[in-house]
């Protein structure tokens, strides 16, 4: 037993991602979770692939071991806890254990909120807040004595909610407050498990051509939008990193919680304005489109969707701010570099004390450029918390 508000022991493993590390993602058919799978599988890392839909989870199988990694294909409705349990089971059993546990499935509604039915309200709250609990409880039972991390996908949404997406944004902050609580939880106990969210921008995902949806309009993603992809790498980062509580990823992102942080009024009244128009297309969706939102639509019957939509020809494949965010150390050093040399400079440092140019030593003390580095170093953190 640990002492009480004791921080969480630090595995050993726990930030190691590669040959031999084995992880586990749900909703990893399509979109985020797939190009997350088939990031790890780049690093040949075990990867165990939850979904539901069995299409998808095969042609993500097979893009994973064209990486180099392995894949365990694991159908599974994350809604249902004891199937989640029983998935975490098969993995153990046939992997030894859990490494890293990524939160990626999801589903919603699109619609005013008095169009849309208790019934769909229900299923998208199961998957997209239920199904995120059910896979960290079973992840803490996994790593609760060899340690281990999770990975929580999350949205600007988290933070700030938009209209036409009350069922989303409602699960998504649900899941916040949840996390919020488990993190005391795992400092009281000592527990040796790194908890981390990665807060999303818009992403092309296969999901706006099987979402359920009351529009008039084909859903779309607010742009500026990313390729799955981009969050992909944040999400590889975050497991290789996990002592950060929160990656926000995309410009759009870090802009949006600002704004919500320090003008909530102004961006409430934004999206009032704009929010409507930004979501959807102006022609309908095609005649039969699938709707995911209580079968997969890449099931037996269906097809594989692959990782991107139907949004590519404007979606970005990187993301400056995510790169400022991997390298802050890089960032850091090279401050404390310019720094330095700054100081070695006659005339530079002095202009920077204001006192002219450094003492002699036969005048006196001489300023000891080494502790310049220590400002830069602490400030490079271009990421909020």
């Amino acid at each position: 037993m640990t002492r009480a508000g004791r921080s969480p022991r630090r595995g050993g493993r726990a930030p190691r991602v590669g040959p031999g590390t084995v992880v586990v993602v749900t909703g990893a058919s399509a979109g985020v979770g797939r190009a997350a799978a088939r990031a790890f599988g780049g690093r040949k890392a075990t990867v165990a692939l939850l979904a539901r839909g069995r299409r998808g989870l095969e042609g993500a199988a097979a893009e994973v071991r064209a990486a180099g990694g392995r894949a365990l294909v694991v159908p599974v409705d994350v809604a249902d806890a004891a199937a989640v349990d029983a998935a975490a089971e098969r993995v153990l059993a046939e992997c030894g254990r859990i490494d890293v546990w990524v939160n990626a499935a999801f589903s919603t509604v699109f619609g005013p909120v008095e169009k849309i039915s208790a019934a769909e309200i229900g299923r998208a709250t199961q998957v997209t807040y239920l199904g995120s609990v059910h896979g960290i409880q079973a992840a803490l039972r996994a790593m609760a004595h060899s340690g281990g991390t999770v990975v929580q996908v999350g949205s600007a949404l988290t933070y700030r909610s938009v209209p036409l997406q009350s069922a989303y944004c409602g699960a998504k902050s649900a899941l916040r407050g949840f996390i919020d609580a488990l993190r005391c939880e795992l400092r009281h106990d000592g527990t040796p498990v790194h908890l981390t969210m990665v807060q999303l921008p818009a992403v092309n995902t296969p999901q706006f051509s099987w979402v359920a949806s009351h529009l008039p309009g084909h859903p779309r993603p607010v742009a500026p939008v990313y390729q799955p992809e981009v969050a992909a790498r944040a999400i590889v980062h975050a497991a290789r990193r996990p002592r950060k509580r929160e990656y926000w990823v995309g410009g759009s992102t870090v802009a949006t919680l600002l704004a919500n942080r320090f003008a909530p009024w102004a961006l409430e009244r934004y999206l009032a304005r704009t929010g409507y128009a930004s979501q959807q297309l102006d022609r309908p969706r095609p005649p039969g489109a699938p709707t995911a939102l209580f079968r997969p639509a890449d099931g037996p019957e269906g097809e594989d969707y692959g990782t991107r939509g139907i949004f590519g020809d404007e979606s970005a494949d990187r993301s400056v701010q995510l790169w400022l965010s991997r390298h802050r150390g890089l960032l850091a050093g090279l401050g404390c570099v310019l720094a330095l040399a700054a100081a070695g400079r006659p005339g530079v440092a002095g202009a920077v004390s204001g006192r002219g140019s450094p003492r002699s030593p036969a005048g006196g003390r001489e300023r000891t450029p080494a502790a310049d580095c220590r400002a830069p170093a602490a400030a490079a953190r271009p990421t909020p918390r």
